[in-house]
């Protein structure tokens, strides 16, 4: 199995979760869907973020539904599981749960609470005691998300004081000078380097990224062999074919990244394509428009001309 730790590449899928049209956890899709996954290529899956719709499930859910991914799996990828909470006796909880069925690590955003530097610090050294110095974890930097805005020289402190976390994902957007400049502090030995994934929605800034030295990525997108093809032609030095992959598939991701409606037209897309049943998003949750549907239609026509012309 591929490791998940400070050394970790490639690209983490966030998976969603399937639901039936009434509303309940489709294990079969998700058997199906962890093994599109596999078959695209990705390094490791990551699974109830907030695509995932880990709000709207319950904490038997949760477990159930990590405990049907893992075993999919097999081994054969390291999977993080979303433990962020309002507290940390659920965190504790989940976090136990998933690792003791073989989770490879949880991720963890702040709360929308949190305002000030020093309650981000005084929060994630509580973080940092709760889940033990024996569980990887990532660092989650979404303020779009999350409301709250992690400064450079935070992350950088979160870092050094946490040995157990291993990876930033990193969400900022804009976020290009964040990132060079928490690589520039690894380089010059200020910080101890860890692995630096990137999660803009669809990967809408990849190649940048990876130039600025990400790591890889760790977002969604209803076609995760884009990221993977990027991300193996770039470590290859094959820049400009990295940015071509890319320019095919990104008015679909474009159009994927909208507030909203996003994810339901990621789970439309996955369900025109086979990878899970239905496209049911867990209520409350948006519904796509006759228009939606035609523009998705659209786009995914021009999206498979110009694969062609590049192959």
């Amino acid at each position: 199995m591929s490791q998940f730790n400070a050394e970790a590449t490639g690209v983490y899928l966030i998976t969603v979760t399937p639901f039936t049209d009434s509303g309940a956890l489709d294990l079969e899709s998700t058997d199906r869907m962890v093994d599109f996954c596999l078959d695209c290529g990705v390094t490791g899956l990551t699974v109830l973020g907030i695509m995932g719709e880990a709000s709207k499930l319950t904490a038997e859910e949760s477990t159930l539904f990590v405990k049907q991914v893992l075993a999919r799996v097999a081994g054969r990828v390291p999977v993080v599981v979303g433990a962020s909470s309002a507290g940390f006796a659920p965190m504790r909880e989940l976090t136990d749960s998933v690792m003791s069925l073989g989770a490879a690590g949880v991720m963890v955003a702040p709360p929308s609470t949190l305002r000030t530097d020093e309650q981000i610090l005084a929060y994630f050294e509580m973080v940092s005691q709760t889940l033990g110095a024996a569980v990887p974890w990532v660092l989650q930097d979404h303020p779009v998300a999350t409301g709250v805005q992690m400064s450079t020289a935070v992350i950088k402190q979160i870092i050094k004081n946490s040995p157990s976390c291993v990876m930033l994902k990193h969400e900022d957007c804009p976020g290009l000078t964040k990132l060079s400049s928490i690589r520039a502090a690894s380089a010059s030995g200020e910080l101890r380097r860890v692995s630096i994934l990137t999660g803009n929605g669809g990967g809408l800034f990849l190649p940048e990224e990876l130039t600025r030295g990400a790591d890889g990525a760790m977002t969604g997108f209803a076609y995760p062999e884009m990221m993977v093809d990027v991300c193996r032609a770039h470590a290859a030095g094959e820049i400009e074919r990295a940015h071509d992959i890319f320019d095919a598939y990104l008015p679909l991701a474009r159009y994927e990244q909208q507030s909203g409606i996003g994810l339901a037209v990621r789970k439309h897309l996955l369900a025109e394509r086979g990878v899970i049943k239905s496209a049911a998003i867990r209520k409350p949750g948006p519904k796509l428009s006759a228009q939606d549907l035609a523009d998705i239609t659209r786009l995914s026509a021009r999206q498979a001309r110009r694969l062609a012309e590049i192959s």
